[in-house]
């Protein structure tokens, strides 16, 4: 079985009686990118600083190649770990050149080995800038020096803590997409801090959902956006809606008709969660709306309150006649009825979620 490069065990960070990180275990495998994914203040960029070495962890192990470097009696220090960082801001020195930027990476030593950060740029395609100045360079090209430069002492594994953030939305695909690219030719394992559920769905190999400190979901996107734990979870990746019920003889009354609950005690209010995406609307200009024993299930009416276009999609909002609640659907293209237009929606039960409330 092959050894995870980075492995946290039972991680705690506490102030006090503050847990900020809370028995979090997670192991990230050479050349695999992992998502830290979560609201401000909820662990991510403290489990970030205890693998650095900036803090010491309360308690709880951390291994580097099946190595132990902090835990247990033990501390390496920082520069010994051979764990590259990025952040948000760069950190460029402002008054030394490009490729004195990138040699204070390699150590004193080898400041002057111009052959290597030469290499070093060309892996980021910033060789031709090996001269300039930060202030000369663009956010993009200055993130690009920065990803040279924490690749220069070569670490086995690297912690990004919202490396993207600062850059424009017309960048922020291109450097991202290419900055993990390299680190994937160097068989880095990367572990990367982010807020933005769509950032980490794109780079990610693996998404750790932080919540308070925990760790409160773990897998391939794909699992953890189509499979979620419960309801914060499904909507901390995208827009929600949520019908409450009251669970009685195992069934929950929906404007779609009733739901299964089989977990749920006897009079119990759940809900139950559906994206906006898997509202299908259907015009029935006779007003009879879709066929109720259809394989597509119960239609519900609703009337129409609001409809915006956002670009890709449009957004209607429903109010409906079920019991007055508002329900929202996502229209690919330019979809926007009238508002007080009476409509048909249907619902796909296989991408429904049912939690307790």
């Amino acid at each position: 079985m092959t050894t995870p490069r980075l492995e946290i065990k039972n991680l705690t960070q506490a102030y006090g009686d503050r847990h900020v990180v809370d028995d979090v275990s997670l192991s990230v495998m050479p050349g695999q990118v992992t998502c830290l994914l979560g609201p401000s203040g909820c662990g991510k960029s403290s489990t970030l600083r205890a693998i650095a070495g900036v803090d010491q962890q309360s308690s709880g192990e951390i291994y580097l190649d099946g190595e132990l470097i902090s835990g247990q009696g033990t501390h390496v220090l920082p520069e010994k770990r051979s764990i590259g960082m990025m952040f948000q801001d760069f950190a460029l020195f402002p008054h030394l050149s490009v490729a004195k930027n990138v040699a204070y990476g390699l150590g004193r030593k080898s400041q002057t080995t111009r052959d290597r950060v030469a290499a070093l740029l060309d892996k980021v395609d910033m060789r031709r800038y090996i001269d300039a100045f930060p202030h000369e360079l663009s956010g993009g090209e200055q993130q690009r020096v920065a990803l040279a430069r924490a690749l220069a002492p070569k670490p086995r594994a690297m912690l990004m803590d919202e490396p993207f953030s600062g850059l424009d939305n017309r960048l922020r695909d291109e450097i991202r997409d290419h900055t993990l690219s390299v680190l994937k030719q160097e068989d880095t394992a990367v572990l990367l801090v982010t807020h933005e559920p769509d950032e980490a769905m794109r780079m990610a190999d693996e998404i750790a959902l932080m919540r308070n400190g925990k760790i409160v979901q773990q897998g391939a996107p794909y699992n953890v956006y189509n499979a979620p734990i419960d309801k914060d979870a499904a909507g901390f990746f995208s827009d929600i809606n949520v019908i409450t019920g009251v669970v009685q003889e195992g069934l929950i009354a929906t404007p779609f008709g009733p739901f299964f609950a089989p977990a749920a005690k006897e009079g119990a209010k759940v809900d139950v969660i559906i994206r906006p995406q898997h509202l299908k609307i259907e015009f029935d200009r006779a007003g009879r709306g879709p066929n109720p024993t259809s394989e597509q299930g119960t239609g519900a009416r609703g009337v129409v309150e609001r409809a915006r276009f956002m670009g890709n999609e449009s957004l209607v909002e429903f109010r409906m006649d079920f019991d007055g609640s508002i329900l929202k659907a996502t229209v690919p293209s330019v979809f926007l009825p009238k508002v007080g237009t009476a409509m048909w929606l249907l619902i796909r039960r296989d991408r429904c979620f049912v939690f307790p409330r």
